[in-house]
């Protein structure tokens, strides 16, 4: 399964590792969000910029939404089902199939690999962006439930 991961916090203050691992996971700014795949090196970046970030394992059928609302080409242009076929000769379901079970990183694919999101409707949740997912804020590791905050996003 990949990980679709969401800076949440900005730049100021933030150590120089930490800002380091977030620019190689290409999370300049505030609610960018990212397609990375499931293997130790990224487990170990999300972990170390857990405080900056929000993650969870993203499903097929928000990807296929994230892509068709959020994604992007190269000069900003607008994807649709047909771009989609006729670059990859894949229907937008299969890609993000094969997206979602690494079978294809995003980086291999004519879409731009960050997908630049709104702020989440109704806000975050009850505790704001300065405590973990688990003690009801918006940081670190949420599981399944970074498709709920994907949805608010787009």
């Amino acid at each position: 399964m990949a990980y679709a991961v969401v800076r949440v916090r900005g730049s100021v203050g933030v150590r120089g590792d930490i800002a380091d691992t977030l620019k190689m996971l290409r999370l300049h700014r505030v609610n960018h969000c990212v397609i990375v795949p499931n293997t130790e090196t990224y487990k170990g970046m999300l972990n170390k910029a857990k405080d900056y970030i929000t993650y969870g394992e993203i499903d097929k059928d928000t990807l296929v939404k994230l892509i068709l609302k959020r994604g992007r080409l190269p000069g900003n242009k607008r994807l649709n089902e047909e771009k989609i076929k006729e670059l990859m000769d894949l229907s937008v379901e299969e890609l993000a199939e094969k997206i979602v079970n690494d079978e294809i990183l995003l980086k291999n694919t004519p879409l731009k690999p960050v997908f630049r999101l709104h702020p989440p409707r109704k806000g975050y949740d009850k505790a704001g962006i300065k405590k973990p997912f688990s003690v009801g804020g918006a940081l670190g590791y949420r599981g399944a439930e970074i498709n709920t905050l994907l949805e608010k996003m787009m």
